[in-house]
Parts: structure tokens; C-alpha cells; sequence
């Protein structure tokens, strides 16, 4: 089994709507993107200076689904929404 993780800090303007928006698109793919095997997305809490304001939490049956669902046109959707209302992202992806 494939993971992949990404965390997302928000810009500051429209903060709180942006994430809600995101929230639902990353939701939404799990019922359009057959690769997708489960997806898992959550809104910190914390909100310490090291916290970072949202995490996706996705499996994938290989590497193969992921490398599809990277280019998935939805998905491809929701990542050009993502880079307009982020200030900054970190990704990591391994193999269970």
C-alpha cells in the first residue's frame, strides 16, 4: 500500500472560507478517482507557529494509482485551487 501525505498552510486572506472550500474539493475526489483508495483530510487545531492548517492523508493500492491520480484531471483541479489560496506546502509519500 502507497501513502501520501501533504500539508497545507493558507494565506491569510479568506483563510477560513479557503480551507473549508479545499476540504470539500480533496473530499469530493474520493468518489471521482477510482485509484483512490481512502482519503482522510483534517483542519489543525493547534494552530502553533510550527503547525501547518490542513493534512491529506490518501492511500493508494500501488505506485501506479498514485502516479495516476497525480495526473487525474480533478485532481489536477483541486491542486491549481490549492496553489492559488496556499502560502506553502510539504509532501511525503511511502510504501507499506
Amino acid at each position: 500500500m502507497i501513502v501520501h501525505i501533504v500539508m497545507f498552510k493558507f494565506k491569510e486572506e479568506n483563510k477560513i472560507f479557503n480551507i473549508e472550500l479545499v476540504v470539500d474539493k480533496l473530499r469530493a475526489l474520493g468518489t471521482s478517482i477510482k485509484e483512490l483508495e481512502s482519503i482522510e483530510v483534517g483542519v489543525d487545531f493547534n494552530q502553533s507557529q510550527r503547525a501547518f492548517d490542513l493534512s491529506l492523508y490518501s492511500t493508494f493500492k500501488s505506485k501506479e494509482d498514485l502516479k495516476s491520480y497525480a495526473v487525474h484531471p480533478e485532481h489536477l483541479k483541486v491542486v491549481e485551487l490549492i496553489k492559488s489560496v496556499t502560502s506553502e506546502a510539504k509532501v511525503v509519500d511511502y510504501e507499506i
